[in-house]
């Protein structure tokens, strides 16, 4: 047994410094957690890495929970993405994007349609026309948008303000809980 010790101790000191295998090098996982808080058993808290956020939305008991709905946090990811991906691309051409903002809203569908987000840019004044449309289309080249866009439409615009922009009714993630078609079972 004292052998085998040795041969392990050696076998762990040999690999010392050295650089590790690909394999060690594969990326973690992240996995975002929401649990109810044991204090308030309503709230829900999202929790990834180091960070909390409170996540709204009806608790079951006839209340809405503050925080942002599920549609909410989709279109912030959306948002979120959009915004890296477009202040990447001008970093790396070396465009001078001086104001970045954009806005993200999510609709359903009419009956047969799929659902839609409707994202508007907001680029600095100091951008040219082709420089614009070069950044429009890095928006709509975002990771979270290409997989959206499997199961929902994405319009994309270009303005000079986020706000007040969403002619259409909203999603509401509260009223399509509602329609759930879940039978209620009693649990005799």
């Amino acid at each position: 047994m004292a052998a085998k010790d040795a041969e392990l101790r050696d076998v762990l000191n040999s690999m010392k410094g050295r650089p590790m295998a690909p394999q060690d090098k594969a990326p973690k996982l992240r996995e975002v957690v929401v649990a109810s808080e044991p204090t308030n058993h309503g709230t829900l808290v999202g929790h990834v890495g180091a960070s909390e956020f409170n996540v709204g939305g009806p608790d079951g008991v006839g209340h809405i929970s503050p925080g942002p709905n599920p549609y909410d946090l989709l279109s912030a990811s959306l948002a979120a993405c959009t915004a890296m991906s477009v202040r990447f691309q001008a970093r790396r051409q070396k465009i001078p994007l001086e104001r970045l903002e954009v806005g993200v809203s999510f609709q359903h569908g009419a009956q047969g349609e799929k659902n839609s987000f409707e994202r508007t840019l907001v680029l600095g004044e100091e951008l040219n026309p082709q420089q614009r449309a070069f950044l429009v289309e890095a928006a709509n080249q975002c990771p979270v948008g290409k997989i959206l866009g499997i199961s929902a439409d994405i319009h994309t615009r270009l303005d000079t303000t986020t706000a007040g922009h969403n002619a259409s009714a909203p999603a509401s993630y509260e009223d399509d809980l509602e329609e759930l078609s879940i039978p209620y079972i009693d649990p005799d």
